[in-house]
């Protein structure tokens, strides 16, 4: 069992369910909990495998120790089973695969995240860790800048949202921020720039942004990079996006890398 046949399994299940975004989201909300600031620690370990407490219990969690990991589980009984690769590494590498297959840039992924062995090794709150989508440039340094990235990094990894979509029944919000969005592109900041969204408020109560002729949304924090000094980098990823794949790649593998120790090229 060899790293080619992991990633052909996890690029033809992207290709079945069409599930790249979640995947994306997982490998980022295991790894985002780390933080240097006025909390500290956080790695990507998998915690969120266990759903007796800690962060497989976590709001900003919701759907991903259920929907992302049944999709994954045959994948995940075939390799993280015997051994060949931890589930932590399995999350990574799945998000990598999943926004190559949906046309985005090819991610290198490192090896040797150790797994957490139970709900324990959790840190202790989304809170301070996690953003949230209804706060503006303020939340979004508090959030990003204890874990090492600057307000390029944070419009950079925000351009994720060009897969993908809200779900009402596990965020509160509703809807997907671009029309195509099961294709990895520029198309997040080219729609924002272009496009005159409302605000809105969800049937659970969260207040967003939308655009009525395409039924395509943005969030507060995303229409937050429209303010000075985030705006030049929006413009400029609107307008080369080989310039956004080289600064999401950066900022993204040091996302995945954080609080890991001792990581090799090699399973």
């Amino acid at each position: 069992m060899s790293l080619d046949d992991i990633k052909a399994d996890i690029k033809a299940l992207v290709a079945e369910k069409g599930c790249g975004p979640i995947l994306i989201r997982l490998s980022w909300h295991d790894a985002g909990v780390y933080s240097t600031g006025k909390l500290t620690g956080g790695c990507p370990n998998a915690a969120m495998r266990f759903t007796d407490a800690g962060e497989g219990t976590f709001g900003a969690n919701a759907g991903l120790p259920t929907v992302a990991l049944d999709l994954l589980k045959p994948i995940t009984d075939k390799y993280v089973a015997a051994g060949t690769i931890s589930n932590a590494d399995l999350w990574t590498l799945a998000a990598n695969v999943a926004i190559e297959s949906m046309g985005g840039p090819a991610i290198p992924t490192r090896f040797g995240r150790k797994d957490a062995a139970s709900s324990a090794e959790s840190v202790e709150s989304q809170v301070g860790r996690l953003p949230d989508g209804d706060k503006g440039t303020d939340h979004l340094r508090e959030i990003f800048h204890p874990k090492g990235f600057t307000d390029v990094d944070i419009v950079a990894l925000s351009g994720a949202h060009t897969v993908g979509k809200c779900h009402a029944d596990r965020s509160g919000f509703d809807g997907k921020w671009t029309e195509d969005h099961l294709t990895f592109s520029n198309s997040y900041f080219t729609e924002m720039l272009a496009k005159e969204y409302a605000d809105e408020t969800t049937a659970q109560g969260c207040p967003q942004k939308a655009h009525k002729a395409t039924g395509t949304i943005m969030l507060i924090s995303d229409l937050a990079l429209l303010d000075a000094p985030y705006r030049e980098t929006v413009e400029l990823y609107a307008k080369d996006q080989e310039a956004f794949f080289k600064d999401f790649t950066a900022a993204w593998v040091k996302l995945q890398e954080n609080g890991c120790e001792g990581l090799r090229d090699t399973l």
